[in-house]
């Protein structure tokens, strides 16, 4: 099992930032990818970015430039910089680890969500 919680989310004017963390605790020996996504009413969930192992990323396209994921290794922890923000940013956040263990067994585990609201 993997526990996930978010915390930074609130209330921002545009242009301005927010950091949310994520702090994962549980099996995060075996993560492998650690993510965020956000999702609005009516709307499909969405990959905002995430960050492998590995050290590669990505973003989806409407927030490249001004998002900026990072990970504390250590301390099994992940990041979402979020600058520039924009009243269609606002959505809830959502942190997501996916890894696996050596039986074979993969996992893709959520935190609660912490809500992002961009004020116009």
């Amino acid at each position: 099992q993997v526990q996930l919680v978010e915390s930074g989310g609130g209330l921002v004017q545009a242009g301005g930032s927010l950091r949310l963390s994520c702090a994962a605790s549980g099996a995060t020996f075996s993560i492998n990818i650690l993510g965020w996504y956000r999702q609005v009413p009516g709307k499909q969930r969405e990959l905002v970015a995430d960050l492998s192992s590995g050290g590669s990323t990505n973003y989806v396209d409407s927030v490249k430039g001004r998002f900026t994921i990072s990970r504390d290794n250590v301390r099994n922890m992940v990041f979402l910089q979020m600058n520039m923000l924009k009243p269609e940013d606002t959505a809830v956040y959502y942190c997501s680890a996916m890894g696996g263990f050596s039986d074979g067994t993969i996992y893709k585990y959520w935190g609660q969500g912490t809500q992002v609201t961009v004020s116009s």
